[in-house]
C-alpha cells in the first residue's frame, strides 16, 4: 500500500516583520526590497485637511500647503500622519477611530503593510479638543521640580498613546535670550541648566509612556536678533555651546529621547536645517545620537524661499538630507517628487535617502510597527469595545462593516479626567511666584473684593498658544472649549465665599481704550482689597500678545494696562492693591514693583489656573514657585539675562541699566528660613576632582513652606569672560515649622568647565566661589575654593549635576 504524500507550504515571514530580529536588521532587509519611491514615502509626513481648517497654525501654511490626495500616496506607503487631533476639534474617541481607520488604509494600500506614524503638539498637554491644558512650560521652569514634571509628562504620553499617536512633539529646550520674543511662554527659562533638568524629566515621563519625545529646535532659534520670531541668530561659538547646546547635551545623553527637530532659524549664515556639523557631526557622531531628525514644519522648503540657500526644492532636499534631517514635515513638498527628480538627475545620491530611511524604519520597528501581529487599535478605542484588525485587509472595512457605532463612541474617550485635572492643578500651584508682598498676603476673610482687569473675567486668560482652545478652537468660536476653564472671578468667588466679589475689566488686554477706567475705580472705592489681573492673551502669528510669531516691541504691559495700575494706586492709595500677572513672558511692572500690596506672577498657569491662585492669595496653598526668568524694572533694557558678564551688567559708561527687579530665582514665601552651620572639609581639590560641603536649612516662621536651594558657580578668573554667576544645581526643600534639613552637595569640578579659546571644553585651575542662596541675588553662604593641577579638557562624558542630598533633622 503506498501512502499519499501531502505537501504543505507555511507562510513565511518576511525578516522585517520578525520581532525577534534587531530593529537594524528587520531595517536593513525592508530597504532591500524596497523602490526608490517607496523609501522615500516613508520619509515625509501628510497633514490631512490642514489647507481647508480656516486657521493658520504654522508659519506660512497656507502660502506653503497644497492639498494632498492621501489615496494618491498610500500605494507607495507613508511615513508620518500630522496632527489628526490637533487641526480640527474632534471628538477623541472618533478622532481616534478615524485615525485607526486611516491606519488600517495606509497599511492596507502598500506592499508591506508598514503604517504610519502620528504624530501631535503636546506642548501644555495634548493638544486635542477635550485635553487636559497643563501650564505652559515657563510655569514647569517656575516649579523648580523635575519630579514632578516628569509625572506630568507621563500622564499626557499615556493620553496620547491611548489614542493611537506615536511621538509628541515637544519640549522646547531653547534658553530665553530675550524675553520680547514671543514664544518665551514655550520655554522653561533663562538659564541652560534648569532648561536642561526640567527638559531631560519631562522627555524621561514622555518616552515612559512610550512616545517618542522630540527635542526642539536645535539649535539656537530662541537667540534670534531683537526677539523677532524665525529671525536671524548672530550668537558666537561660545554662547551656542555654553548657554543652547547644554540642555539639548543633557536630554540626549540622560532622557532616552528619539527625536529631534532642527530649528527654523540660520546662525550666522548657516541654516540649521542644512548643518551637517550640527546635525549629525555634533548631535550624532558626538553624543551618539540614534533617533530620527525631523523638519520643523515646511523648514526643509524654507531653505529655498526664505534662507536662499537653495534654488530648488530638490536642491534644498539634497541640503537637508545631507545635513542629516530625516523626515519633512507636516506634508509632503521636497522630499516628494523634487527630491526625486534631483536623485534621477544625479543631484542627490540615493545614499542619503537609503541612511534617513533606515532611521526612520528603526524606529517604526521599535514601536512595533512593523510587527506581523502590527495591531492598531489604542486602548481608549479597545476599552470601549472596538474590534482589533485581524489583518491588514480591515483597512477597507467600512463603519458598517466593522460594526463601530460612531454615535455610541461620541464622548467615551475623557482625555481630562480627574487625576489629570488634580495634577494640572499641582504644577500650577507650585508654579505661582510671590514677587512683592508688605503683609496683605495671604488675604484674611475680606468682605468685598474686587476683581479688576483685562484677565479678571476671562477663561483662556490662563492658556498658552499651544493649547488646544487657543491654537486651534479660537477658529472654531463655535465650537465649545471642552475644558473647564474657571475664570480667576469664579476662582475667588470659590475661595472666599463669604465674600463680595465685584468684577469689572477696566481695559482690554492691547486695546487702547481708557473708557472703563472710571468704572474700575469707582468699583475700587467700595473693596477691602483689589485684584488687579493683568497680563497677556495668547495667540498665534500677531493674534495676541504672546506666543509664536507675538513678538514684542518693547517689556511694558500691553495696552494701557499699566495705566489702568497707576491710576488704581493713585486713586485708592489707602486699598490694598494685589497685582496678579497672568502671562506669558515677564514684563516691566513699573510703579508695582514697589508700591503695590502685593505683586503674584504666573506663566498661563492652564486649566486649574485661577484655582492655583487663589489658593496662594487666600493661603490655603503655601506659594512656593520661583521666577525662571528676570523680570525686569525697565521695559526698553533689552536683551537682558541673569547670565550676562560684567559687561552686560549696569556700569557708569552706559545710560542704560539692565538690573531686574526681580531677579532670576526670585521667589517669597509665607515664612521664613535660615541658613546656617556651613562645613566644608577641604577647600582645594584638583581639576579632576569635588568640593563637599554642608549646611543646615531652618524654617523659622510659623507656616509650612518650601525653600528653593539654588547653588551659584562664580568663575572670578578665566581665559574667556565668564558670566558672573551660573546656576549649576538647585533642591526643592519642604520644611514644616521650626522643621530643619541638612543639606549635603558634592560639586565636581566638572562643573565649572566652559569652552575656551580653543572651541574645546575646559577645567581651569584657580579660585572659584560656590554661591548658595535663595535666588541669584539673595545668596546666604559662599564657599571660595581652588582647583589645582593642570587644565584638564573635557567632553560630552563629562558629569553635569552635583550630588545633592537632603536630610532631615530634630
Amino acid at each position: 500500500m503506498t501512502g499519499t504524500v501531502v505537501e504543505t507550504t507555511e507562510p513565511v515571514t518576511p525578516p522585517w516583520r520578525d520581532s525577534a530580529l534587531p530593529p537594524e536588521t528587520r531595517a536593513d532587509a525592508l530597504i532591500a526590497a524596497m523602490t526608490l519611491r517607496e523609501k522615500a514615502a516613508q520619509l515625509v509626513g501628510v497633514w490631512v485637511g490642514a489647507s481647508d481648517d480656516g486657521g493658520e497654525v504654522a508659519p506660512y501654511q497656507h502660502e506653503m500647503e497644497e492639498p494632498v490626495a492621501l489615496e494618491s500616496l498610500l500605494p507607495q506607503g507613508l511615513g508620518q500622519l500630522t496632527r489628526s487631533f490637533g487641526t480640527a476639534p474632534v471628538d477623541p474617541a472618533l478622532g481616534a477611530l478615524s485615525l485607526l481607520r486611516t491606519q488600517r488604509a495606509i497599511a492596507a494600500a502598500n506592499r508591506f503593510g508598514i503604517p504610519a506614524l502620528a504624530h501631535e503638539e503636546c506642548l501644555a498637554g495634548f493638544a486635542a479638543w477635550g485635553a487636559t491644558a497643563y501650564p505652559v512650560p515657563l510655569a514647569w521652569g517656575a516649579t523648580f521640580d523635575p519630579a514632578l514634571i516628569r509625572r506630568m509628562a507621563r500622564a499626557i504620553g499615556d493620553d496620547l498613546r491611548s489614542v493611537g499617536v506615536h511621538q509628541g512633539l515637544a519640549p522646547v529646550l531653547d534658553v530665553v535670550r530675550d524675553a520680547r520674543w514671543g514664544r518665551v511662554e514655550e520655554t522653561m527659562g533663562e538659564d541652560p541648566y534648569l532648561v536642561g533638568t526640567l527638559g531631560t524629566a519631562y522627555i524621561q515621563g514622555l518616552e515612559s509612556a512610550g512616545i517618542v519625545a522630540t527635542l526642539k529646535h536645535f539649535a539656537g532659534y530662541s537667540a534670534s536678533r531683537a526677539g523677532r520670531n524665525l529671525a536671524p541668530v548672530g550668537m558666537g561659538a561660545r554662547e551656542r555651546a555654553d548657554v543652547m547646546l547644554p540642555p539639548f547635551e543633557m536630554a540626549v545623553r540622560e532622557s532616552g529621547a528619539r527625536s529631534v527637530m532642527h530649528a527654523y532659524t540660520d546662525t550666522d549664515g548657516l541654516p540649521s536645517a542644512a548643518d551637517a556639523g550640527l546635525l549629525t557631526e555634533l548631535l550624532r557622531d558626538t553624543w551618539g545620537f540614534t533617533g530620527t531628525v525631523v523638519a520643523d514644519y515646511f523648514g526643509i522648503a524654507f531653505l529655498k524661499t526664505l534662507h536662499g540657500v537653495a534654488g530648488t526644492l530638490g536642491e534644498a532636499a539634497g541640503a537637508a538630507l545631507a545635513a542629516g534631517v530625516d523626515v519633512e514635515l507636516p506634508t509632503v513638498k521636497a522630499y516628494g517628487e523634487p527630491l526625486l527628480k534631483a536623485i534621477t538627475d544625479g543631484v542627490v545620491p540615493e545614499a542619503l535617502v537609503d541612511r534617513a530611511v533606515r532611521r526612520v524604519l528603526v524606529q517604526k520597528a521599535q514601536l512595533g510597527l512593523l510587527d506581523a501581529d502590527w495591531d492598531p487599535v489604542p486602548a481608549a478605542l479597545a476599552g470601549l469595545g472596538v474590534r482589533s484588525a485581524d489583518n491588514a485587509a480591515d483597512g477597507a472595512r467600512t463603519a458598517e462593516e466593522d460594526g463601530t457605532d460612531t454615535g455610541a463612541l461620541r464622548g467615551r474617550v475623557d482625555l481630562d479626567p480627574a487625576g489629570n485635572r488634580a495634577l494640572a492643578r499641582q504644577v500650577a500651584e507650585q508654579s505661582v511666584v510671590l514677587l512683592r508682598n508688605d503683609g496683605t498676603l495671604p488675604l484674611t476673610a475680606p468682605a468685598t473684593i474686587a476683581v479688576i482687569g483685562p484677565n479678571a473675567d476671562t477663561p483662556t486668560a490662563v492658556l498658552g498658544c499651544y493649547a488646544f482652545p487657543v491654537h486651534v478652537g479660537g477658529q472654531h468660536p463655535e465650537v465649545p472649549l471642552g475644558i473647564e476653564l474657571p475664570t480667576l472671578r469664579e476662582a475667588l468667588t470659590a475661595e472666599f465665599p463669604a465674600a463680595r466679589i465685584v468684577s469689572v475689566p477696566g481695559a482690554s488686554v492691547d486695546g487702547a481704550d481708557t473708557s472703563g477706567f472710571a468704572e474700575a475705580v469707582r468699583v475700587a472705592g467700595e473693596a477691602d482689597v483689589v485684584v488687579l489681573a493683568l497680563g497677556d492673551r495668547s495667540g498665534l502669528f500677531g493674534r495676541g500678545t504672546s506666543g509664536e510669531g507675538c513678538d514684542a516691541e518693547s517689556l511694558a504691559l500691553p495696552g494701557v494696562q499699566e495705566q489702568l495700575l497707576d491710576t488704581l494706586l493713585d486713586a485708592h492709595p489707602g486699598t490694598p492693591l494685589v497685582v496678579t500677572l497672568l502671562a506669558g513672558r515677564p514684563y516691566a511692572l513699573g510703579r508695582a514693583a514697589t508700591e503695590a500690596a502685593a505683586v503674584v506672577q504666573s506663566f498661563f498657569p492652564g486649566e486649574e489656573g485661577t484655582t492655583a491662585i487663589a489658593a496662594v492669595l487666600s493661603g490655603r496653598t503655601e506659594p512656593s514657585g520661583r521666577l525662571p526668568v528676570s523680570v525686569p524694572a525697565r521695559p526698553g533694557a533689552q536683551p537682558s539675562t541673569y547670565l550676562a558678564a560684567r559687561l552686560g551688567r549696569a556700569s557708569e559708561v552706559s545710560s542704560i541699566d539692565p538690573t531686574a527687579a526681580f531677579a532670576f530665582g526670585h521667589g517669597l514665601t509665607y515664612t521664613r528660613f535660615q541658613w546656617t552651620d556651613l562645613d566644608v572639609p577641604r577647600l582645594h581639590t584638583a581639576t579632576d576632582g569635588g568640593i563637599d560641603l554642608a549646611f543646615t536649612v531652618r524654617n523659622t516662621g510659623d507656616r509650612h513652606g518650601t525653600e528653593v536651594v539654588q547653588l551659584y558657580l562664580h568663575d572670578p578668573v578665566a581665559s574667556v569672560v565668564q558670566p558672573v554667576q551660573r546656576l549649576i544645581g538647585y533642591r526643592r526643600v519642604p520644611l514644616a515649622p521650626g522643621g530643619a534639613a541638612r543639606i549635603r552637595v558634592t560639586v565636581p569640578a566638572d562643573l565649572a568647565s566652559f569652552t575656551g579659546r580653543d572651541g574645546r571644553r575646559v577645567v581651569e585651575p584657580g579660585e572659584l566661589e560656590l554661591r548658595l542662596g535663595a535666588s541669584s541675588t539673595d545668596l546666604r553662604l559662599t564657599v571660595v575654593c581652588t582647583l589645582t593641577g593642570r587644565a584638564r579638557t573635557v567632553d560630552h562624558t563629562r558629569r553635569l549635576h552635583p550630588e545633592i542630598t537632603t536630610v532631615p533633622q530634630p
